[in-house]
C-alpha cells in the first residue's frame, strides 16, 4: 500500500490521450495472453473503449479480434464496454 505523499503543486497533469493509451494497452494485454489466458471478449471491450477515446489503431485490432469471435461474444464485449462507459 502506498504510504507517501503527492506534491500537487508540482505534479504534471496527465495528457488527455493517456486514457486511450491505457485502454489500448488493456486490449493488448488480453489479446496477447499476457495473463496466461487469451480473453477475446475483454480484448474487444478494451479496444472498443480505446477507439471511442480516439485511438485509431484500436479500430483495426478490434476488427481483427472480432473476426475470431462469435456474435454472442461480440455482443457480450459491447455490453461490457457500454457498462464501463456508464460507470466511468
Amino acid at each position: 500500500m502506498f504510504q507517501g505523499t503527492f506534491d500537487l503543486e508540482t505534479a504534471t497533469p496527465i495528457d488527455a490521450s493517456a486514457l486511450s493509451d491505457v485502454l489500448f494497452e488493456r486490449g493488448i494485454y488480453w489479446a496477447s495472453g499476457r495473463a496466461g489466458l487469451v480473453d477475446l471478449v475483454a480484448a474487444h471491450k478494451w479496444f472498443n473503449l480505446a477507439a471511442l477515446k480516439g485511438r485509431k489503431d484500436a479500430v483495426a485490432l478490434r476488427q481483427e479480434v472480432a473476426g475470431q469471435m462469435s456474435d454472442a461474444e461480440i455482443s457480450a464485449a459491447q455490453r461490457d464496454a457500454r457498462a464501463w462507459v456508464s460507470t466511468y
